[in-house]
C-alpha cells in the first residue's frame, strides 16, 4: 500500500493557505481595473501554492513531486507579478517584503520537503 500525505498536517500546506490569504487581504485594495487582469492572475497563483499541495497530497511521491513542481512555479510567478503590483503603485515596499520574505521561506520549505520525496 502507498503512504500518502495528509495535507493539512504539512507545513507547506498551512504556509501557502496563509500567503494566499494574506493576498486575498492585499488585493482588495487593488484599482478594480485590474480586477480580470493583474488582481486575477496573482489571486490565482496564490492559490495554486497550497491547492497543488493538497491535490498532490493524495498521489504517490513520484507524481506529488510533480504537483509540488507546479505550486512551486506559482510560487515564483506571484513574485514576479507582486514585482510588477509594486510597480504599479498597487503595493507598498513593505507589503512586498513582507511578502516577499514569506514566499521564499515557502520555497525553501517546499523544496525541501520535495528532496524528501522518494
Amino acid at each position: 500500500m502507498v503512504k500518502r500525505h495528509n495535507y493539512k498536517n504539512l507545513k507547506i500546506w498551512s504556509l501557502g493557505l496563509e500567503i494566499a490569504n494574506d493576498i486575498s487581504d492585499l488585493l482588495l485594495n487593488f484599482p478594480t481595473h485590474e480586477r480580470y487582469d493583474l488582481s486575477s492572475q496573482i489571486s490565482r497563483c496564490s492559490v495554486s501554492m497550497p491547492s497543488n499541495i493538497a491535490e498532490g497530497s493524495s498521489r504517490t511521491d513520484k507524481s506529488f513531486k510533480y504537483f509540488i513542481n507546479v505550486a512551486l512555479g506559482s510560487s515564483f510567478e506571484l513574485g514576479t507579478q507582486l514585482l510588477i503590483a509594486k510597480h504599479r503603485n498597487y503595493i507598498n515596499t513593505e507589503n512586498l517584503n513582507k511578502l516577499e520574505d514569506k514566499i521564499e521561506e515557502w520555497q525553501k520549505m517546499t523544496m525541501g520537503f520535495q528532496n524528501g520525496l522518494k
